[in-house]
């Protein structure tokens, strides 16, 4: 006698946000949802600065996760179009996740982080993150109260996964089951430069420290790929480039690395330094970095 055939599930797709304060881990998550290396990560905080987007599809689900940047009260311009951006996200997703460390637990309200309880209409769900940092007891503790994830452990990770989806919206997928992410190369080349700066150039250049890319052949082998790099002041120019150009050439092979994993070619970076001053504060170097717009500027 044959068994009978359980019903197919709905199709499910929706957005959810990654949010929280700085350096909670929203990075490293995302990429460990995703399967790929597509935000960068480091263990100082707010290298983050602009929302990125990352896809995963499991057979009748696809998850639009966007990992914002680390929620705070900004001091200067670019953290306000930081803020501003992260809540044109916040607006539009169908889930948010409040990701807040284990070790520092319990997790504070997220609207108290910043300002941002006027665009929180999703429903939220709170998650403690690095749970691979504290003992089995508290972890089973805090997980009576949340979700509990570490991004090592797959089936914490697979767990979080089957509670989103309760979350999503029955919907037909809105990118190709192939898409990891939505983000031109472009963005990924600046990402992964502002990525080796975070671990190769002290503790505060990397905060004056953005890219530029000039000049992009993609169908070239090597892909050749022109960027500028900017700093604010004359004396980080000559800490880039390092003596003999050995930092620069450092920072080049990182990124080199990352871009020829995401896209399977070989990739020349060639990279030049000039220095901008004050464009963290300059409201038309912001948006040439693609910064959009604060709400108090508008007002």
């Amino acid at each position: 006698m044959s068994q009978p055939v359980p019903p197919a599930r709905p199709v499910r797709t929706g957005h959810i946000a990654l949010a929280g304060a700085p350096n909670v881990g929203k990075s490293t998550l995302l990429n460990a949802l995703v399967g790929a290396h597509i935000a960068i990560v480091s263990p100082k905080p707010q290298a983050t600065r602009l929302p990125v987007t990352g896809i995963r599809t499991d057979e009748d689900t696809q998850f639009v996760f966007h990992d914002l940047p680390g929620l705070l009260d900004p001091a200067y311009l670019m953290q306000e179009r930081m803020l501003e951006a992260a809540r044109e996200i916040l607006k539009g997703v169908d889930l948010v996740l409040h990701l807040h460390p284990a070790p520092e637990g319990p997790a504070r309200e997220l609207s108290s982080i910043a300002p941002v309880e006027d665009v929180l209409t999703a429903p939220v769900l709170t998650v403690y993150t690095k749970a691979d940092l504290v003992r089995p007891a508290e972890r089973k503790r805090l997980a009576a109260e949340a979700m509990v994830v570490a991004a090592g452990d797959e089936q914490s990770v697979s767990e979080l996964l089957a509670r989103i989806r309760d979350y999503l919206p029955e919907r037909d997928f809105e990118f190709d089951p192939e898409d990891i992410g939505t983000q031109p190369l472009r963005f990924f080349v600046v990402e992964y430069l502002r990525e080796a700066a975070f671990g190769l150039l002290g503790d505060e250049l990397p905060y004056a420290f953005t890219a530029e890319v000039e000049e992009f052949r993609e169908a070239e082998r090597p892909m050749y790929i022109r960027v500028t790099l900017f700093v604010e002041r004359e004396s980080q120019k000559g800490i880039v480039i390092g003596k003999g150009g050995q930092t620069i050439k450092a920072l080049g092979s990182h990124a080199r690395g990352r871009l020829e994993a995401l896209t399977g070619s070989p990739v020349y970076l060639d990279l030049w330094v000039k220095v901008l001053p004050k464009w963290r504060k300059s409201a038309a170097a912001l948006e040439r970095f693609g910064f959009p717009i604060s709400q108090a500027e508008k007002s």
